[in-house]
């Protein structure tokens, strides 16, 4: 018997006793597991709570969704990084709505079919909302075939993918497909871990596991290392007029797209004259890092104090209000927010 044939049964047993209690698994509707999912995505657990519980507060289903404001909804996932699912997130919703009366289409091809749905998505709403035997195959269920299995391939592949997909299928319990698939999840979140640091001892697969058997948990998975990050420095200033300061909005297409941010250059000069800001005198006031996918912002931050309450186009002065409630500022800014916000009053963290 294939090694991970020999799994459902002591999986499905194993998450009945071991299952962490989550929102989205106390009622999994459509709309629910499909957002746990979205906002999952290389976000932990423990992060996602607190957003979920606020964004349905204001945002409880597909109608509101779609209606909701884009620079609330910005606001809402402020902290969550990646930006883009929560923009693939009311497209999808409008989609609904424009084809489907807002009711969400409950066949795999519809599901996938929806903006920012990939087929480990539309897999784990289909399977966990519909109970559809479909597999939903992530990072934590390639790292635990890649070790029951002793697969060697680099899991970073599509063929390794599509293998891993396509075992998965083949021992999906059709009465429990659903909970087979979050078993799988959660067994990879919280025993088959990353880094060569499982807890095999608590597997229910360790007496079938070709990793443990081989003495090779450490080497599997196996990924390509990946490329280095390209490191940029920056100059980031806090301008502030009275008990405001200065944000701008970035472009609304590329890298954290129509979010605000505090002003920053390239380097590490003056306060660009091109800004045709008359201030006083600049003061350090410390250092950020932030990393992206592939890019490293390495900044520098100086706060000033404008004279006047001239701005270039498309800039606005913010108060303690705007930052806590009105103005979407990405992570990468969190140290400058977190300066502005002592500046002019506590609060600046609350959506």
């Amino acid at each position: 018997m294939d090694a991970l044939e020999k799994l459902p049964v002591p999986l499905l047993e194993w998450f009945r006793d071991n299952a962490r209690s989550l929102p989205w698994r106390d009622d999994p509707t459509p709309y629910h597991v499909w957002l746990s999912e979205i906002m999952l995505q290389q976000t932990r657990v423990a992060a996602v709570l607190d957003y979920y519980k606020r964004f349905l507060a204001e945002a409880p289903d597909v109608p509101a969704l779609a209606a909701l404001g884009e620079d609330r909804l910005m606001k809402l996932w402020q902290g969550l990084g990646y930006y883009s699912r929560a923009r693939n997130l009311q497209r999808a919703a409008k989609v609904i709505m424009e084809r489907y009366g807002g009711r969400f289409p409950s066949d795999y091809a519809g599901v996938r079919a929806l903006p920012g749905v990939g087929d480990y998505t539309a897999g784990a709403i289909c399977s966990i909302a519909f109970g559809q035997a479909v597999p939903a195959v992530d990072g934590n269920v390639l790292r635990v075939y890649a070790r029951i299995c002793g697969d060697g391939e680099d899991i970073s592949t599509p063929r390794m993918k599509k293998k891993a997909t396509q075992a998965v299928e083949a021992v999906i319990p059709l009465h429990a497909a659903g909970t087979f698939n979050q078993a799988l999840m959660e067994l990879g979140a919280t025993v088959c871990l990353p880094n060569g640091a499982p807890l095999c001892g608590r597997c229910p697969a360790k007496s079938f596991c070709a990793a443990l058997a081989q003495d090779r948990v450490a080497e599997l998975p196996v990924k390509a290392p990946k490329r280095p990050r390209r490191v940029e420095e920056r100059t980031v200033w806090l301008i502030f007029r009275e008990n405001k300061v200065a944000l701008r909005r970035r472009p609304s297409r590329g890298l954290l797209a129509g979010l605000w941010e505090f002003p920053h250059e390239l380097g590490d000069g003056p306060l660009p004259a091109g800004w045709g800001i008359a201030a006083g005198q600049e003061e350090y006031a410390g250092q950020a890092k932030h990393i992206f996918t592939h890019i490293e912002w390495r900044m520098t931050l100086r706060s000033v104090e404008a004279e006047t309450d001239a701005l270039p186009s498309g800039w606005v002065w913010s108060d303690q209000a705007g930052l806590a409630h009105k103005y979407a500022v990405p992570n990468a800014f969190e140290r400058a927010l977190g300066l502005a916000a002592e500046r002019l009053g506590t609060g600046a963290e609350a959506v």
